[in-house]
């Protein structure tokens, strides 16, 4: 018994020491990168291109890959409209039998004029697909994706000896207009590439300090889907409302009724969000147009919730405007988009604790924290195939701990995603997003 003790504790002391050689050696190799890497960063920051027009981000990230050893294809992704062409890159490393790993990056910036003053600021300017001109920023931090992409590209091509299996490295397109994935996989990825056992990917958040990491298991993101409504009447003079169907008033009663949908028709234990972001009626005090226009947008996690809702909208719109006196002929239009939808973002529960246990056992408990999940959309999800490859979606902090907690005292909230103000801390939210996606690999495709 004692002689069994011993050996027990041998292994224990020699696991332990390769865990703490093996944090020192990515450490270490991040120390050296992190200078050229934040560069990086601030390049691709400075050089911010709109969805499905990434050409030179695209071509950026496919020349660094090759560098590093990867066989990249470039090119990647079918989009719906001709004028749209694909920008999506592939890099592939084979390094003997085991598991493929997909590590993914978005590659899009936002239409957003950058007012945060920094040095390394985009002054980009382009015309949007309507024609009008528009800044564009990286304001939702996928130039730090990008660049930990990268750096773990760098690391886990130098650490072969440590590894067995398929590594393949996605730039994905057009993830804020939540199309790119789905673009990707309508031009065969998963049979022109190998097919994942595993698929990962992170994104930065203001809401966590640098140097940390959050997780959730299950779900973690909603699905998210657009919605246009055409509220049709009879327009005529505002001083006699009486010869009219006002679609103004019509459209006030549809949007009171809709809030009634998540409150009293959806169990609480489902969350779901029917919002109306934008509504659009009418050119002058004295004159009732003859239509309003509504713009909504629907979350929810599970599918089937998600149906519930679309058919709740319907019935209500329509119900609404027949009680209203609106003929049939002249009854509310409601066109769900078949373009502007993504499913829900799941993360293996299996997948999810164990690449947070790793990356706890190099970082710390406290620096790998459980969040909740969050009603904001994604579509790496698709990449899973409706949860049939086990996917994870993990978060990295990008503020200044100081920052969250002058933030907590004040009230004051800081810049989020999205906003002309966002600005993450590069070197340590870098130094976190290449530890995290070269950690999981490491753990999903160590030798036995």
């Amino acid at each position: 018994m004692r002689h069994r003790t011993s050996l027990l504790l041998i292994v224990l002391v020699l696991s332990v020491s390769a865990t703490v050689n093996a944090q020192q050696s990515v450490d270490s190799m991040i120390d050296a990168d992190i200078a050229s890497l934040v560069s990086t960063y601030k390049t691709l920051h400075a050089a911010p291109e709109l969805s499905h027009r990434e050409e030179k981000t695209a071509a950026f990230l496919a020349t660094q890959l090759r560098a590093l050893g990867y066989t990249v294809t470039e090119g990647i992704g079918k989009f719906d409209r001709p004028e749209w062409h694909g920008h999506g890159i592939v890099a592939v490393m084979k390094n003997g039998p085991g598991p493929t790993v997909l590590l993914r990056s978005d590659i899009d910036a936002l239409p957003v004029e950058e007012r945060t003053e920094l040095p390394y600021a985009s002054k980009v300017r382009t015309k949007n697909d309507a024609g009008q001109e528009v800044g564009v920023m990286h304001a939702c931090g996928h130039d730090i994706h990008m660049t930990s992409l990268l750096g773990a590209a760098k690391l886990l091509a130098q650490l072969k000896s440590q590894w067995s299996g398929t590594l393949v490295l996605i730039g994905q397109p057009a993830e804020e207009t939540i199309d790119g994935a789905r673009a990707m996989l309508k031009d065969d990825l998963y049979s022109r590439f190998p097919k994942p056992d595993f698929a990962i990917a992170l994104h930065d958040t203001p809401d966590l300090p640098a140097g940390s990491i959050g997780y959730t298991p299950a779900y973690t993101m909603a699905s998210s889907t657009n919605i246009d409504i055409k509220i049709r009447g009879f327009g005529g003079h505002g001083s006699k409302p009486e010869a009219t169907k006002d679609p103004i008033v019509l459209a006030s009663q549809i949007i009171l009724a809709l809030q009634t949908i998540v409150s009293r028709e959806n169990s609480p234990l489902d969350p779901a969000v029917v919002t109306v972001g934008s509504i659009h009626g009418g050119t002058r005090y004295n004159i009732i147009p003859d239509e309003v226009n509504l713009q909504l947008t629907v979350r929810a996690f599970k599918e089937e919730v998600r149906q519930k809702l679309l058919a709740s909208i319907e019935r209500i719109v329509k119900g609404t405007a027949i009680a209203a006196g609106i003929p049939a002929d002249l009854l509310p239009i409601v066109k769900v988009s078949e373009t502007e939808v993504t499913t829900a973002t799941y993360n293996d529960p299996p997948l999810t604790e164990r690449i947070a246990k790793a990356l706890a056992n190099v970082m710390g408990q406290d620096k790998v924290v459980r969040i909740s999940p969050v009603m904001g959309s994604e579509d790496f999800g698709y990449l899973s195939l409706n949860q049939q490859i086990p996917a994870t979606y993990f978060s990295i902090g990008a503020s200044d701990p100081a920052k969250i907690e002058q933030s907590r005292q004040t009230g004051v909230p800081l810049p989020s995603l999205h906003s002309s103000l966002f600005a993450p801390v590069p070197e340590p939210t870098i130094r976190t997003g290449v530890k995290m996606l070269t950690v999981a690999a490491l753990d999903l495709m160590k030798k036995p």
